[in-house]
């Protein structure tokens, strides 16, 4: 069963492909995503890597947390399965006032 890792502190010019090459000396990459602000199109500097494998996943943890990547520091663990929320479709404002 492919297990999902959270990657932080990303360089803003990190790409998917960049990302799923560092972390294919591991394993096998499911998909490799970079998560991007939607209003700007800019990285959010961080992303989701799912590996194929319990053990490859444990690997690039091991073998990426705390390493030096195209200049900033990664942190890297495993992601938490928690449902994303749903964001609404405004900005807080309350129309009903």
């Amino acid at each position: 069963m492919a297990k999902k890792l959270y990657v932080g502190n990303l360089s803003y010019n990190t790409t998917e492909d960049g990302l799923r090459n560092l972390f294919s000396g591991f394993g096998s990459v499911s998909s490799a995503k970079i998560i991007f602000d939607r209003e700007t199109g800019n990285s959010k500097g961080f992303g989701f890597i799912e590996m194929s494998t319990d053990e490859e996943a444990s690997a690039a943890i091991e073998g990426t947390n705390g390493r030096e990547f195209e200049g900033r520091q990664l942190r890297v663990n495993e992601a938490m399965d928690k449902p994303r929320r749903d964001r609404g479709a405004g900005s807080g404002y309350n129309s009903n006032w």
